[in-house]
């Protein structure tokens, strides 16, 4: 029996959590040292399975399958493969910096890094889970902290409304998309009944059936991506969280969706997936550029973020809703390069109202002389939203767009005609690179506003970030440039994690 990797790594979070709670409330610096130590572990253990993957093997490794209810075919059933693994690898690398940032928590510090831990539980675990019952078991299980936490620690202006509100929207979500699951578990031969992603992905379920489960489990699973019009909660879930839940949410929480768009959604429904591509494109173009522009006319620090990552998943969308291998591998890699960007942003933003106390445009400045290590990694994070060279926005963006231009190749629809024509895919192309100016504008006058010009006289004695917070910030930093250097690092392994969609969608 080969070692259990991801169950270690999505369960060290939990053990660790539930012995930090056992801890007496005033060790702090235990609870503080048991989260760092454990959130490091799952970084060390995720690194080594993402270069430990054998891409000319392909396929999922690291399989954990035991019989869980036999009886309704579901199973313990663990894998992980070129798609799934960034995202494993970027859940610890946001725990690990989370808990980097949160060092300086003080009120209830042993519960804030319990259930920081537990949260995580469901995040490792969803992205290895192949068993779909055990997927919406796990996506649950991150429920109640994620809540929690908000409500107690959150901006204590909006922190009980935007908990509630990203809480109920991300209830409706999961079961839209659990209805569509139940609809295709249903579909299957009597005898042959099971929740297997593998299982579901050689059904070949029928045409009819998917052009109706597929706007169920990709819409609802694409409603906690943020997609327009059921996006509100993410802007004013992400602005009522800690810091630490803002980077977890955006960094991580969000790509649940998407991911689970594409691995559930595009991968067992093919047909319904090409049926409904270009209504996919024409609501994530709204997403790109309704939300930069929102981001724009923002006076707080945090909304501005907030918008512009439900304008980067807009993207996302995108690229999957290209069904090519140019759109979806570059999917991939901006689910990674914008984890760890909005991570980084939110990190920044926290930093910056824990000492000034306020996150108003208006009442910041010259940050920069206070501050200069958050103010070039938000240079650099700012430089990978534009989509610069050099940065992973660039890697990520690119090949979306080249694949929005090709296009992807529709049979006969019952859509608008103007959905359906050569040029949709092409103009789309052209719309969305529009966002890409309007993400220039508010990142360049957030940079003005916030580390440049006079610093206001209240400022003058802020202290300098703390060592932790310059070590989470290089390292996220550190990340956006080595893959917008050198793109070889991560590109092959998400292109053979896309191989088996694009085999099921009838190319690869």
């Amino acid at each position: 029996m080969t070692f259990p990797f991801l169950s270690v790594i999505t369960f060290a979070p939990l053990v660790a959590g539930l012995g930090i709670l056992l801890l007496p409330p005033e060790r702090k610096d235990a609870a503080r040292t048991t989260a760092l130590v454990t959130a490091a572990f799952t970084v060390l253990l995720s690194g080594y399975l993402y270069f430990a993957y054998d891409q000319a093997a392909g396929g999922f490794q690291f399989v954990e399958d035991v019989a869980w209810i036999p009886q309704l075919g579901i199973r313990y059933h663990m894998g992980v493969d070129g798609f799934s693994l960034p995202m494993l690898l970027l859940t610890g690398i946001v725990l690990l910096t989370g808990v980097m940032i949160s060092w300086g928590i003080e009120d209830r510090a042993r519960e804030y890094m319990a259930f920081f831990l537990i949260l995580s539980v469901g995040v490792f675990g969803v992205f290895a889970a192949l068993d779909l019952f055990l997927f919406f078991f796990l996506l649950e299980i991150a429920v109640f902290p994620k809540f929690l936490m908000i409500v107690v620690w959150g901006y204590p202006k909006t922190r009980e409304y935007g908990g509630m509100k990203l809480t109920l929207y991300l209830f409706l979500a999961s079961l839209v998309a659990l209805v569509g699951v139940l609809a295709l578990y249903a579909a299957l031969p009597a005898g042959a009944r099971s929740f297997g992603l593998l299982d579901m992905a050689a059904a070949n379920f029928s045409p009819e059936l998917q052009r109706w489960a597929f706007p169920l489990i990709f819409g609802g699973f694409a409603i906690m991506g943020a997609i327009f019009p059921l996006h509100s909660w993410a802007p004013d879930g992400h602005v009522a969280a800690p810091t630490a839940i803002s980077m977890m949410l955006a960094g991580v929480e969000m790509k649940i969706g998407m991911y689970a768009a594409l691995r559930i959604g595009v991968y067992l429904l093919p047909e319904g997936a090409k049926f409904w591509a270009p209504v996919i494109v024409a609501f994530a173009l709204v997403n790109v550029i309704y939300a930069a522009y929102i981001a724009l006319i923002q006076k707080d620090f945090k909304y501005i973020i907030g918008f512009s990552s439900v304008s980067h998943m807009g993207l996302v969308m995108l690229g999957f809703a290209t069904l090519n291998p140019l759109g979806l591998t570059g999917a991939g890699l901006q689910m990674f390069s914008h984890g760890v960007m909005t991570a980084l942003f939110f990190s920044i933003v926290g930093m910056v109202y824990d000492r000034a106390h306020t996150r108003m445009l208006p009442e910041l400045g010259g940050m920069m002389q206070r501050m200069p290590w958050a103010g070039i990694a938000f240079l650099v994070g700012g430089f990978t939203s534009m989509g610069m060279p050099g940065f992973s926005g660039f890697v990520a963006e690119i090949p979306i767009y080249m694949g929005l231009w090709q296009g992807v190749a529709l049979d006969p629809l019952n859509l608008p005609g103007f959905m359906t024509t050569p040029w949709f895919f092409p103009l789309a192309a052209v719309i969305s690179a529009l966002s890409i100016v309007i993400t220039a504008a508010y990142i360049l006058l957030a940079v003005r506003r916030v580390f440049f010009g006079q610093l206001p006289a209240q400022f003058a004695d802020l202290p300098d970030v703390s060592a932790l917070d310059k070590t989470a910030l290089v390292l996220l930093s550190g990340l956006m440039i080595v893959v917008g250097l050198y793109p070889a690092i991560m590109a092959p392994l998400v292109e053979s994690g896309i191989q088996p969609v694009l085999q099921a969608l009838g190319g690869g």
